[in-house]
């Protein structure tokens, strides 16, 4: 039998169902449905070309305003970012940051631990290395869970978009923001390499707070804010925890802001679960392996968490701010400079500085400067160690005061206030400052920005230094040191009863005694004196107290700073280094952007400057300053000046060695309600605690930088600096008569201005004969009793007088003032012959078996007459014991005897009938004895009586007032007494009355 094909078979049995009813229908049904497909199909492909159409329009109208950036364009902006500048101390000792809203510090790719990077791609951007900038399927996701508002957000942005949203675009939430993104990430992967890119993104992303509660930004920051660590030595969980923060950073953070801490551990939980979700990421992703992960996912990342601390501004809040100031001052003048703009012109146009000044704030805070400064860390720290134990400072006040918020009662602290300096004086560096007790309290910088009056630390360097500048004297030529009456003002000492009479320079100075300065300063207010301050950067001067008789007591207010700019002057043989401390400025490179130049100006010779210092070193010795020369535990060539201002409103204390100067303030900020003077009984008086903190501070000083201090260095005398000999009174060359009178004297003079060559012409006025009346020498009238009339001394002519008085004028009595040390040899010039009308009666008592009185009122009065039963019995010169034996019986009174010879009326009569002792006189002296070593004027006490009455009482107010013809304050008296603790002087007692 045949076979058959069966594929023939197959066709022909198709062929017969496909000619049954069912296979016409089947047929049928799928040539429709085929159709239909086709149909539906072309449909989709042109609603698909349609929608994409319409994208691609949508897409193209969201990007049409973004210009066409070039490739440096995006580069630069790209690669521009903040970065917070560095503040440093001398040495490049690390401070802080300048205050800004965000910290940031740029790092190399190549400082980055690789555990952190990892962490980043497998978190951030799975495919960074394959993509061109975008992921269109991440993109898709994000979109279609926008659209459909899922509630699981995955985000679709690479590091080349986030890139691109931090730096180019802005945060806003718009499709029209993320089309941007999406074209500029794709166009920058063209002009970037992906390390680059990397790069970049690890330095711009915020990750929260640091331990300081300051927001950071940048992995170096994140590190080192964080864990305490560098970038490269980040651990596995470490890294995985930075990583995670970008994501939510202030939920993740570990801390608070401000200074607040680090939060509760369950706060922190959150960020640990985002750290293990990390490291999961990694382990998927194929960078650690599983047991990498098991080790970490378990690791304590809390004990890595750095402590919270306080940020520079609270550790430093006096120093870090002054810092930023001063560079900010500078990088204003360089971008002015920058722009065309003379630097000068700052100073000139405030609307012009007001601009600079904030565009380098900006600067300041976002351009990554490396700001040195010359503040040495160890020295500073240790000042204000010393300030916060300083016991002496006197009370705080307190004052009640109603909150305009509140409209409660509040209680508001006034403490004394401090401020301090310590500068190297060749180079102006400010090596150390005080700011003040308590920033909290008060945030003014008393060392920098506080102006206050001077007082007498003013007088060496606008009295005696141009004195000795123009002239007119050398360091122990004598000035004059007696009331005057200057247009109704009437400046005194310390002690208003007072006056020294003619004094060296050196001990006017060092005593600071104020008539002297005033009227020195007044033989050379037609010099301009005043034009040295300005030449030593005083810059509060104003026009009507320039060279005005109060300005030799320190009208003038200034800072600190200014004021030992003025010292070290001295320290620098007379030449101005104005103190700085911004020592250098780098960008962010470590290029040189600013470098103090040191500019030195010419105000005093060498040979001034010597004289003064000189002159100031008897301050320490027996001078306003024993006190803190005795508190100084090692010895230095030291020379010092302190300075009291009205009523106590502020107490200073200048002082410098060949290689530091010091000054110290103290003071309350209120000055017009209160002053130091207010104390209770167990204060110290102002300027014994402004003497011992000084010398805290140098000591403090010393202790810490002995190589900076370098105390056995001294004081050269340079050439030009001579020794000649002169006559006390007149300062010129000794004459005959001077030799004779034994007022020959010798002292240091600068050979350049002045030395006493002109022969002395100060005597040759009668002499011989004299009497003492008030404790003044007088030439002897030919009416004087005989009985009061003494011999020896030498008299001095009008036209001396004259001179020495001149321009103020004066009593010539006071020249030679009783306890002067030229008195005892020195007749007045002036004739005086009494008061009109006889003279008062003294007032009589018994004391035992002696008759004693007390000084009759009247000025002119030479001696006393005793009288018996109305006949005369004894005489007792002004000045003696007024004490006769009364041993006899009968009626005894007393006379005052004038220098024409008049007497007074008697006294009160005291009558005894039997002697009731046979003590002898008192200080067993006879009467009658007019010894002059022994007299005194009973109304004006000695200087021991004086210090001693200082030391029990408070200080009283300033009876001179604040007048000087322009409405001045001045400093009417100073103290020296309660500095020099009864020590005596050259003069055999103590001296003082100044500060």
């Amino acid at each position: 039998m045949e076979s058959k094909n069966p594929f023939k078979y197959i066709e022909e049995k198709v062929a017969e169902f496909q000619e049954s009813q069912w296979g016409r229908r089947l047929r049928i049904g799928s040539g429709v449905a085929w159709n239909l497909l086709l149909l539906f199909g072309v449909t989709g492909i042109l609603l698909g070309v349609f929608a994409g159409s319409v994208g691609a329009g949508y897409f193209a109208s969201l990007v049409v305003e973004e210009p066409l950036r070039t490739k440096e364009e995006m580069r630069q902006t790209v690669l521009t970012y903040e970065e917070t500048s560095e503040l440093y101390f001398a040495d490049g000792v690390y401070l802080g940051k300048v205050n800004a809203d965000i910290e940031r510090r740029e790092t190399k790719l190549g400082d980055v631990s690789p555990h952190l990077i990892d962490a980043v791609l497998a978190t951030e951007d799975e495919y960074f290395d394959e993509h061109e900038g975008i992921v269109p399927k991440a993109i898709l996701r994000g979109l279609f869970q926008d659209v459909t508002n899922a509630d699981s957000q995955t985000g679709g942005s690479t590091l080349t978009q986030q890139l691109i949203k931090n730096q180019v675009l802005t945060n806003e939430v718009s499709y029209e923001r993320k089309a941007k993104e999406i074209l500029l990430a794709m166009r920058l992967e063209k002009f970037m390499g992906k390390e680059e890119i990397l790069e970049a993104y690890l330095n711009i992303i915020p990750y929260g707070r640091n331990a300081s509660g300051q927001n950071i930004a940048g992995v170096a920051t994140a590190a080192e804010g964080l864990f305490d660590v560098t970038p490269k030595e980040l651990n596995l969980p470490q890294a995985a925890y930075i990583a995670g923060l970008p994501q939510a950073p202030f939920l993740y953070t570990p801390f608070y802001s401000g200074q607040r801490g680090m939060k509760t551990p369950e706060e922190l939980e959150p960020g640990i679960e985002r750290m293990k979700t990390v490291l999961f990421r990694m382990k998927e992703t194929g960078y650690i392996t599983e047991e990498e992960y098991e080790q970490a996912v378990v690791y304590d990342i809390t004990k890595d968490f750095k402590q919270p601390e306080q940020r520079a501004t609270e550790r430093y809040p006096f120093l870090t701010p002054e810092i930023q100031a001063r560079a900010k001052e500078i990088l204003a003048r360089i971008l002015a400079e920058k722009d065309g703009i003379d630097p000068a012109r700052l100073d000139e146009e405030s609307e012009l500085l007001a601009k600079y000044m904030q565009l380098a704030a900006r600067d300041l805070e976002s351009g990554g400067y490396r700001i040195h400064s010359t503040i040495k860390k160890d020295l500073y720290d240790r000042f204000q160690e010393i300030k916060n134990n300083f016991e002496h400072y006197g009370p705080t006040l307190t004052e009640t005061k109603v909150d305009s918020e509140t409209g409660e009662s509040v209680e508001e602290l006034n403490p004394v206030e401090v401020g301090s300096m310590a500068v190297e004086n060749g180079t102006g560096r400010i090596l150390a400052f005080v700011g003040g007790r308590d920033h909290k309290i008060e945030q003014t910088n008393h060392a920098t920005s506080a102006f206050r009056q001077v007082g007498s630390s003013v007088k060496p360097l606008l009295v005696y230094g141009p004195a000795i500048e123009y002239g007119l004297i050398g360091a122990g030529s004598p000035v004059v040191d007696v009331w005057a009456n200057i247009g109704g003002w009437k400046p005194k000492n310390f002690f208003a009863a007072r006056q020294y009479g003619i004094v060296p320079a050196r001990e006017a100075l060092s005593n600071s005694y104020n008539l002297a300065a005033v009227r020195t300063l007044g033989k050379i207010a037609d010099k301009d004196p005043t034009q040295f301050l300005d030449k030593m950067g005083f810059n509060h001067i104003q026009d009507h107290q320039r060279n005005v008789p109060s300005a030799a007591l320190g009208v003038y207010s200034a800072s600190v700073e200014q004021n030992v700019g003025g010292f070290s002057t001295l320290a620098n043989g007379g030449k101005f280094v104005k103190p700085y401390i911004i020592e250098r400025i780098e960008d962010s490179e470590g290029n040189l952007v600013y470098e103090h130049d040191t500019e030195p100006v010419d105000v005093f010779s060498p040979q001034t400057a010597y004289l003064i210092t000189d002159m100031l070193r008897d301050t320490v010795s027996s001078g306003t300053a024993i006190i803190m020369g005795r508190d100084l535990n090692f010895r230095t060539d030291l020379a010092a000046k302190s300075g009291t201002s009205n009523s106590y409103r502020d107490v200073w204390m200048m002082g410098y060695n060949p290689n530091v100067t010091l000054g110290v303030w103290l003071g309350y900020d209120n000055e017009n309600k209160y002053n130091l003077g207010r104390m209770t009984s167990g204060d110290l008086q102002p300027s014994t605690r402004v003497n011992k903190l000084f010398a805290r501070l140098m000591n403090g000083m010393n202790e810490v930088a002995p190589d900076i201090v370098d105390a056995g260095e001294r004081f050269q005398q340079p050439e030009g600096v001579v020794t000649r000999s002169f006559c006390g009174i007149s300062g010129l060359a000794p004459s005959e008569a001077c030799q004779k009178a034994g007022l020959v004297r010798s002292d240091l003079f600068n050979a350049h201005a002045y030395v006493p060559n002109k022969p002395d012409d100060s005597f040759g006025a009668g002499g011989g004969s004299f009497v003492v009346a008030g404790g003044t020498r007088y030439q002897a009238l030919p009416s004087t009793p005989k009985e009061f009339v003494q011999s020896g001394a030498t008299g001095i002519n009008k036209d001396f007088v004259d001179r020495m008085l001149s321009p103020y004028g004066g009593d010539p009595a006071g020249l030679f003032p009783n306890g002067s040390r030229f008195g005892t040899n020195i007749v007045s010039a002036r004739s005086y012959s009494g008061i009109d009308g006889a003279p008062v009666a003294p007032g009589a008592s018994r004391s035992g078996g002696n008759i004693v009185w007390s000084n009759s009122p009247s000025a002119d009065v030479v001696g006393y007459y005793v009288y018996k039963d109305g006949k005369k019995i004894a005489s007792v010169a002004y000045g003696g014991s007024y004490s006769v034996s009364a041993s006899s019986p009968g009626s005894y009174s007393v006379r005052a005897v004038d220098i024409t010879g008049q007497q007074s009326s008697p006294s009160n009569v005291i009558t005894t009938d039997a002697p009731e002792s046979k003590e002898k006189p008192k200080n067993n002296e006879k009467p009658g004895n007019n010894s002059d070593n022994e007299s005194r004027n009973d109304s004006a006490p000695s200087d021991q009586e004086k210090a001693k009455d200082k030391e029990e009482k408070k200080p009283e107010k300033d009876q001179s007032g604040d007048q000087n013809g322009n409405g001045d304050g001045d400093s009417g008296k100073e103290n020296a007494d309660d500095k020099k603790e009864d020590k005596p002087n050259d003069n055999g007692g103590n001296s003082g009355d100044g500060d």
